[in-house]
């Protein structure tokens, strides 16, 4: 069976960042997947379920309220390998135009010291699975040491 294009990239590489993961059209439509890389594959400890899944309620939320990209976010979520997140947007889009959107989330992720948008047994299937000051530590610690500064080796994969 032929490999799938996440399982082609050399994760011993791979730094954190921001990348395009694919393409694909759909319809008229291109919707582009983004790699957002918050920690080193295979070298340092992976994020924890509580956080992943706060930061994932909280981004969600902020991407489908923002003015511009709320009707553009296709999906939002986490990847299995607890290494990061995928953003799928409609629009054929690069890393760099996004990154204001990113820093965006991030800084509202790290500032947010409220209830967890959807957090309640009604609204969510593990609502106690939530860690907020982590979330928040996370969004800070991808802020500075990543968004914050970003160039080209963070933006696309490593050959």
């Amino acid at each position: 069976m032929k490999k799938i294009a996440s399982f082609t990239i050399d994760h011993i590489k791979l730094v954190p960042g921001v990348y395009v993961s694919r393409k694909d059209t759909i319809g008229q439509e291109i919707i582009t997947t983004f790699d957002l890389r918050m920690t080193s594959p295979n070298d340092e400890p992976v994020m924890n379920t509580a956080e992943i899944h706060t930061i994932e309620h909280l981004g969600a939320t902020f991407l489908r309220n923002h003015s511009v990209y709320g009707s553009r976010t296709v999906y939002f979520g986490p990847m299995g390998c607890r290494t990061g997140f995928y953003l799928l947007l409609a629009g054929d889009l690069t890393s760099r135009e996004i990154i204001p959107l990113i820093i965006e989330m991030f800084e509202f992720i790290r500032d947010f010291h409220d209830d967890v948008p959807g957090a309640s047994p009604k609204d969510c299937g593990n609502y106690l699975d939530m860690n907020l000051s982590m979330a928040n530590y996370l969004a800070n610690r991808y802020l500075n040491e990543v968004l914050y500064q970003i160039d080209d080796n963070r933006l696309v994969y490593p050959e």
